[in-house]
């Protein structure tokens, strides 16, 4: 419809930290390798956040490159929302702790759990408050410190996560060819176990019990979540080109939840994608949940994959168990 307001990406950043892990840290003390790592997950490499670095001062790097890259201030924003699995702190929101630390005064500021479709789900939401009129400018940010949540003793689940932030900016346009085209939300309360923290909420309080056997860390039916996650993956993209009346061929780019290279490579192969219309960064990054859509799409941003009117379908899944994915015309 002329006229009619759609929400589109204005400016992205990301934060990662300073230290690397290559897999060889793993295999100095676990029975993996390289090898093993690699073959099975596609990942070489994955940040960790340091003593003072958290989930907050990792969005706060991101989140200023994002509003640098858009050319607003914090207080040119309308709000904020926060996509984490580890925030710095239950209570309050880290939306709010980022808020006072960006300046953004009086902005409404809120957390949300997702797990690794968090950026998404945050998208969406921007783009329905943008859409209704409510307001121009939406920082979304997913940003993680999974480090502080895995088992270092669990080769299965500690050689897959990676610390990191990413952020972007969603702004209201008139443009008729540009912004959020069609997007999706999902979720399976169901397979709430195949990937879940047992302890440290009101189900499992903290106590010397949960603490000794290890429950305050990540625990992953690793087989069920990639039999999700292929099944998922290729029924979302297919129902969002559905929507869209395109065929894959008409995509410019897909940016895929960066959690197992083997889940991205059989979804291409169905699809039959070549390689320059999927980004892929796991093997630098590793799986860091929220933040994964967020960074892929920042560097491809930057590095010239994504211009001005690329088709760019967006998608990711993870615990909960939750999907959601966007189509936009950038």
């Amino acid at each position: 419809m002329p006229g009619s307001v759609r929400a589109y990406i204005s400016g992205t950043g990301r934060g990662v930290p300073a230290e690397v892990l290559d897999n060889q840290f793993f295999a100095n003390y676990l029975d993996t390798s390289d090898e093993w790592i690699t073959s099975r997950s596609g990942i070489k490499q994955r940040y960790r956040a340091g003593k003072d670095e958290t989930t907050v001062t990792l969005a706060l790097e991101a989140s200023k490159k994002a509003l640098e890259d858009a050319g607003i201030s914090p207080t040119d924003l309308d709000m904020i929302i926060f996509a984490t699995v580890t925030p710095d702190t239950f209570v309050p929101a880290a939306a709010c702790w980022l808020q006072a630390e960006l300046g953004a005064e009086g902005v409404p500021a809120y957390d949300i759990n997702a797990a690794c479709a968090g950026l998404a789900y945050a998208m969406v939401q921007a783009t329905m408050f943008i859409e209704s009129g409510a307001f121009r400018h939406v920082l979304v940010v997913g940003s993680e410190t999974l480090s502080r949540i895995v088992d270092y003793e669990d080769r299965t689940t500690c050689v897959l996560f990676g610390d990191g932030a990413a952020a972007a900016v969603m702004s209201a346009t008139t443009e008729p060819d540009r912004g959020v085209l069609h997007h999706i939300m999902g979720a399976d309360g169901h397979g709430a176990e195949f990937i879940h923290m047992p302890a440290g909420g009101s189900r499992m309080p903290a106590s010397e019990m949960t603490v000794a056997e290890r429950l305050h860390s990540l625990r992953m039916n690793g087989r069920e979540v990639y039999k999700f996650a292929v099944q998922k993956f290729n029924a979302v993209v297919s129902d969002m080109l559905e929507k869209a009346n395109m065929t894959p061929e008409e995509l410019d780019l897909i940016i895929p939840h960066q959690s197992n290279l083997r889940i991205i490579k059989s979804v291409q192969d169905k699809l039959n994608l070549p390689d320059e219309k999927l980004v892929v960064n796991i093997d630098r990054y590793g799986n860091t949940s929220s933040a994964s859509i967020g960074l892929a799409l920042d560097e491809a941003r930057r590095d010239g994959r994504v211009k001005p009117g690329s088709r760019v379908l967006m998608i990711a899944f993870g615990a909960g168990l939750t999907w959601a994915a966007l189509l936009c015309r950038m």
